[in-house]
């Protein structure tokens, strides 16, 4: 490698590596970088992905994936015959994968790592930051219940029972994060086009509804998941692209986007969102005697918050050559390796704290009141 490349990639890794050292001891550095800084990134290199109408980020692995594989033959190669002509082929090929590794490293810190050290988001204000009783939960549980059930009463279903999805989810989705702005100045800026996942297969046997992508700056969206889970993650992976990087913040920002909306389906797809985080909370909390005596999720709104149908997950597992119980598990730990190596210390547990967030909020704005909970 010439001296002037080793200047340049020592420079780059040593400014990367200070980002993430200011990001780490200032959430005031973090949350400057996001409000003020991340949103031309977004503006810019965001709009451009957005002009494609395929995940440019699913490519981008599929291409690392093949560069990676073309790395590995040419050292095998050059291993078994030591030509001059390989080992000078072998040489590029190391010093183009080490400058690709020092930009990604960097793209990562810009659109990723950074955003994991703002500070947390705090509905309700201070006052509402403590323990909370299984009776709070129990009133919050049985509110988002009867929403849900209300909520699906005016869906229309097909005669299997299915969710009838209306037109333009993507553009209606766009639409309710910019709702957010009053209250989150963040989600005024440009919006990304969400995209579909040409790989919702692999993706679905990951149980993933959505990615962000940082190294493309790009929410994605799973094809293959039921209708009524498509609003709440377009609006979670939407979220994530304006800074709100923590999961229990996307997911509490998707479902207050939904739920704000004027479209009665997006509105559903809120209540639908958040529903097992509350439900699941409190049945562990009671147990089963206890559950059984609050009023009972509606067996269409299960059917609704179904991941997949059963039918789909034939197709997916049919089509597929790996299987979905090992592909999960190699999902959840990489995820749960990634959270915790930015600062996220329960990981994929993370996902669970919208819960809180939602007690938070409906304490704050008094509809769920402590001294009234029966």
């Amino acid at each position: 490698m010439k001296k002037h490349e080793i200047y340049y990639m020592t420079g780059m890794l040593l400014f990367t590596a200070l980002l993430n050292v200011l990001s780490w001891v200032s959430p005031s550095f973090a949350d400057a970088y996001t409000d003020h800084i991340f949103p031309f990134f977004k503006g810019t290199y965001g709009r451009l992905t957005s002009l494609f109408p395929f995940s440019v980020g699913e490519w981008m692995i599929l291409a690392g994936l093949v560069w990676l594989a073309a790395l590995a033959v040419i050292l095998l190669l050059c291993l078994i015959r030591r030509t001059p002509v390989l080992r000078r082929r072998a040489r590029s090929f190391l010093r183009a994968t080490a400058h690709l590794l020092v930009l990604i490293f960097l793209i990562m810190t810009l659109n990723c790592f950074i955003l994991y050290h703002c500070t947390p988001l705090s509905p309700g204000g201070p006052e509402t930051a403590r323990a909370y009783t299984v009776s709070e939960l129990a009133c919050l549980r049985d509110y988002v219940v009867a929403e849900a059930a209300a909520c699906c009463e005016q869906m229309p279903h097909t005669p299997e029972g299915l969710l009838e999805a209306p037109q333009d989810l993507t553009g209606k989705a766009q639409a309710a994060v910019h709702g957010l702005a009053p209250e989150y100045p963040r989600f005024s800026g440009y919006a990304v086009t969400p995209k579909p996942l040409a790989l919702s297969g692999f993706i679905s046997q990951q149980h993933m509804q959505g990615y962000y992508f940082p190294f493309s700056m790009e929410a994605n969206y799973n094809t293959i998941m039921q209708a009524g889970s498509r609003p709440f993650t377009l609006c979670h992976e939407l979220a994530h692209t304006f800074g709100y990087i923590y999961e229990d913040e996307a997911n509490y920002l998707g479902f207050l986007a939904c739920t704000r909306s004027e479209d009665p389906f997006l509105v559903y797809s809120g209540w639908l969102g958040i529903l097992n985080y509350v439900d699941n909370a409190f049945y562990r909390s009671v147990g089963k005697a206890e559950y059984r005596r609050h009023i009972q999720v509606p067996e269409q709104v299960r059917l609704d918050n179904r991941f997949l149908t059963d039918e789909d997950w034939v197709l997916v597992e049919e089509a597929s050559p790996f299987d979905t119980e090992t592909v999960h598990k190699a999902a959840d730990t990489f995820v749960d390796t990634t959270l915790k190596v930015n600062g996220v210390a329960d990981g994929y547990a993370s996902y669970d704290r919208v819960v809180e967030l939602l007690l938070r909020h409906y304490i704050g704005t008094g509809l769920l009141v402590p001294q009234q909970v029966p």
